[in-house]
């Protein structure tokens, strides 16, 4: 503020020459009584306008200071468009002081529900922002009672189906700080159980599930056009088990530029392969000079780098359904030499996929084409009295169809379009998990081995009894055996995918892994990572400090 000096009047007056001046006024006098109080006046009147001044700079620096990012918006970067809190040392990560990136937060929380056919699980990761790629520094992990069930449960009750996600909610409450909730965004990818109950039971409870999200808690849920609360799709499926294998293992996202990882997939319902084909010096032999346009072309971008990706997920060949395919193809072959469905009666049936020796009852259910009827049926079945492995293998195989049409060379099985892996991928990590972790892991395999030694391991286990001595060593292996009467189909099919179905050489090395880092593999963490970025579809909810 510019300062104003004000003149006062004053009376002329002789005075003695003798007298020494005085700088209240030209005419060297002493001040009267009225010159004083004006001049006490003035000096009253100039504090005024200090404590005016000094209260208009403080009231300037209060606004200032909660107009700046640690007041009313505390989000740095692009305010309310992808999510951005504080980068300072205030918000629980002892890997840095300070964020990275001025644009990004020092700590970020993505929360991710996997609605799964049996029941969902919440996986709410704490992400820091200490290095040019976010971290994961932490997973909390909850998943639903079996009595609970999944969202398909209750199709005709929308509103249970969502309330069945609060146990799993309460994790995130408990685990993201209340200053970051409303910064902390929550999508909810069912698989496959929403989608057998039919468009729209599982649109209605999609709705409900998002409305009570919405309403009773403080998380931004993403949004519908990034398909926040939806089915999701099984190209994305796999994509994301990608992403989540190579960000653990260091491969994307930061400096390492090595060959990325393969990932096979075993569900239940369905099995998925991914990988990044290479084709240099594909012009002297033989091959396409790139990846051949289609649906089974992912582009991806990320941290900074473009991979052109080769996906596809077989529906109906998880290893549940994979079960039943193996099993009704028997009982065709049965019914197409005895012409009848007599040998449905018989109280036992003979199964050389049953572990040698063994007896187990049976669920087969008969699609619409079976001439043996429709509906489910049940069977008791034994194993072969001498081991018959490759019969086995021969029933796995025959449900790849190996020699259905192939539209666009080359093929993998059943006439989907599928790089060669001996050509294109020849010596890089490979990655199986889920089933395949869950049958080999268990029975002391190794955590890399290679297809022929998974061959050795499939015969073993189908030469029953009289066979399992090897397993004698090895913790809970001879429980696991003797619990699961389909062990040696299982296996057999897992052996005739890779090897007869993907193509991959029996030589070739595999790694299975259910977690790497301490963290689990899936597609929930590769889902969760773009949320991180700005516009990924949800818009934070914070415009106040706490």
């Amino acid at each position: 503020m510019r300062r104003t000096s004000v003149s006062l009047p004053t009376k002329h007056v002789r005075h003695d020459p003798h007298e020494k001046p005085n700088r209240y006024d030209s005419g060297h006098r002493e001040p009267g009584i009225v010159e004083k109080l004006q001049g006490a006046t003035m000096n009253q009147a100039q504090k005024s306008r200090w404590l005016k001044t000094g209260a208009i700079v403080v009231f300037l620096v209060f606004l200032f200071y909660y107009l700046s990012p640690k007041g009313v918006d505390i989000y740095q970067g692009v305010s309310h468009n992808g999510g951005q809190v504080p980068s300072d040392s205030s918000y629980g990560t002892e890997r840095c002081t300070k964020s990275f990136s001025k644009d990004k937060p020092i700590v970020q929380y993505v929360l991710m529900i996997d609605a799964g056919s049996t029941g969902s699980r919440i996986h709410v990761y704490k992400f820091n922002n200490c290095g040019p790629t976010p971290e994961l520094e932490k997973e909390e992990f909850k998943m639903t009672e079996k009595s609970v069930g999944g969202l398909s449960k209750y199709k005709d009750d929308p509103m249970a189906a969502a309330k069945t996600l609060d146990d799993l909610m309460e994790v995130a409450m408990k685990t993201v700080p209340d200053k970051l909730k409303g910064c902390s965004p929550v999508a909810v990818k069912a698989t496959a159980g929403l989608r057998m109950i039919g468009s729209e039971a599982s649109e209605k409870i999609l709705e409900t599930v998002r409305s009570h999200l919405e309403k009773d808690y403080p998380f931004p849920v993403v949004s519908r056009e990034e398909n926040g609360v939806a089915i999701m799709d099984g190209s994305d499926e796999g994509v994301y088990a990608w992403i989540t294998t190579n960000y653990l293992l260091g491969k994307i996202g930061g400096p390492d530029q090595s060959p990325t990882a393969a990932i096979f997939d075993l569900g239940g319902g369905s099995t998925q392969i991914v990988f990044e084909p290479t084709f240099k010096g594909a012009a002297h032999g033989g091959m396409p000079e790139k990846l051949a346009e289609g649906d089974h072309k992912y582009d991806l971008k990320f941290g900074g780098r473009n991979f052109e990706l080769y996906q596809h997920s077989h529906l109906g060949y998880g290893l549940m359904t994979a079960r039943n395919s193996i099993h009704l193809n028997l009982l065709h072959d049965i019914y197409a030499k005895e012409k009848n469905t007599n040998f449905l009666s018989k109280p036992i049936l003979n199964h050389p996929c049953i572990n040698a020796g063994k007896t187990d009852k049976i669920k087969v259910k008969l699609d619409e084409n079976s001439p043996l009827g429709t509906g489910v049926i049940e069977l008791n079945v034994t194993g072969p009295a001498t081991p018959a492995p490759a019969q086995c293998r021969a029933l796995a195989e025959k449900i790849l169809y190996k020699d259905a049409d192939c539209k666009l060379a080359p093929c993998s099985f059943n006439g989907v379009h599928q790089p060669s892996l001996a050509k294109t991928f020849a010596k890089e990590d490979v990655y199986i998990f889920s089933f395949f972790y869950d049958r080999t892991k268990p029975l002391g395999m190794p955590d890399s081995f290679t297809l022929r030694e998974l061959h050795d391991l499939t015969n073993a286990v189908c030469g029953g009894e009289e066979s399992w001595d090897a397993f004698t060593n090895i913790p809970d292996a001879l429980d696991e055996l003797h619990g699961r009467g389909e062990y040696c189909l299982d296996l057999n099919f897992m052996i005739g995918l890779l090897h007869s179905g993907y193509d991959m050489p029996i030589d070739r090395e595999v790694k299975i892994a259910k977690k790497i880092k301490g963290n689990e593999l899936g597609w929930c963490l590769g889902a969760s990572l773009p949320l991180l970025s700005k516009n990924s579809g949800w818009s934070c909810k914070v415009s106040q400090t706490y």
